[in-house]
């Protein structure tokens, strides 16, 4: 049974190539819009062009009654990089064929042609040379569009790949919700409850709402600037109940900043400025978020009053994957940290 399963895989593969030429692939036009947005190579266009006239000038003792010659074959030469140009932009079997077919019956009929009007010997002198410069043409539109069927299903995958890198990353962005945070939260909450103390309830509330919030980046690439100042809001509002007078804090978000970003993007932050500036201090401190429109730009500043950047400081585990997340997701969107004197401010540009 294998045998004549192989034979007939090879019938319906291989041979097929020699009836209809080409991939077999056909992509739609969300997929070129998405993997074929490479430009045509230039350099193509010089390399034919450069050995059209070559062979052209060393062959211009053969031509030299036929001044028609030149033009003609830069012209053929020029019509089949138009060809090219047509199967780069979309590479398909039917337009390869179309293309070969038009170039064969369009060389049929100028044989007629010439046959008709005398010129039988001059075309049987060259019908060799002119068969090979067809078979080379269509052989080029051949490799060309394998080669670009290729290129576009390697670019597909790969953005495929780096989508799947992405989700990947927010679902473990999402999963590194400090546990020690839930579980003091936690912690504070049975206490206050034990102890019959009404700040359980507004803790319980925001605790609930900041879980609501926080679930779904799980699911998420891209959430809105809102909401993840809701997220925020909760978070603040819960380490206040646990800090009491020892953190203050104000976020100032304008609503009209519809802008997407990966999420828990500015929550990170936050907490890198609560866990580093706040809490180490016994005084404790101000935290403050503020989102503003600069020109075409939405510019977030996470500031606090702590004791700034150490000496020597890099980047932790929480930032470096923030910095990939946001590299991956907005490329051309940036995170940068300064010492603010006192405290430090941490600046993401969308």
């Amino acid at each position: 049974m294998s045998s004549p399963s192989r034979l007939s895989r090879w019938l319906a593969t291989d041979c097929s190539q020699w009836l209809y030429p080409g991939p077999r692939r056909v992509f739609t036009p969300e997929e070129m819009a998405r993997g074929g947005s490479q430009p045509w190579p230039a350099s193509i266009d010089h390399y034919v062009y450069v050995n059209l006239i070559v062979l052209l000038s060393v062959n211009t003792a053969a031509y030299r009654k036929w001044v028609w010659v030149w033009p003609v074959v830069l012209g053929l030469g020029w019509g089949a990089l138009a060809v090219a140009r047509w199967l780069w932009r979309h590479p398909t079997s039917r337009r390869l064929n179309v293309a070969s077919w038009v170039v064969g019956i369009t060389l049929g009929v100028g044989a007629v042609v010439l046959v008709k009007t005398g010129m039988r010997e001059q075309l049987e002198m060259h019908f060799l040379l002119v068969l090979a410069a067809m078979t080379a043409v269509l052989s080029a539109w051949w490799l060309l569009t394998l080669f670009r069927v290729q290129q576009i299903s390697a670019r597909l995958r790969e953005l495929d790949e780096q989508d799947a890198a992405l989700r990947l990353s927010t679902r473990l962005a999402a999963a590194q919700i400090q546990p020690h945070f839930l579980f003091n939260t936690l912690a504070s909450l049975q206490h206050w409850v034990d102890t019959g103390d009404a700040r359980a309830a507004p803790l319980l509330r925001d605790f609930t709402a900041y879980l609501r919030a926080t679930l779904p980046m799980f699911e998420r690439e891209l959430q809105s600037l809102g909401d993840e100042t809701e997220m925020v809001r909760r978070y603040l509002a819960i380490m206040q109940a646990r800090l009491g007078q020892r953190l203050d804090y104000r976020v100032d978000v304008a609503p009209e900043l519809d802008i997407a970003l990966p999420p828990g993007i500015v929550l990170t932050l936050v907490e890198n400025a609560i866990a580093h500036g706040i809490e180490p201090q016994l005084r404790g401190g101000h935290v403050e978020v503020v989102a503003r429109r600069e020109g075409d730009r939405v510019v977030v500043t996470v500031r606090d009053d702590g004791p700034g950047l150490a000496p020597g400081w890099a980047d932790g585990v929480g930032l470096s994957n923030t910095r990939r997340r946001l590299l991956a997701a907005l490329p051309h969107a940036s995170l940068t940290l300064t010492d603010a004197a006192p405290g430090c401010v941490a600046t993401l540009t969308l």
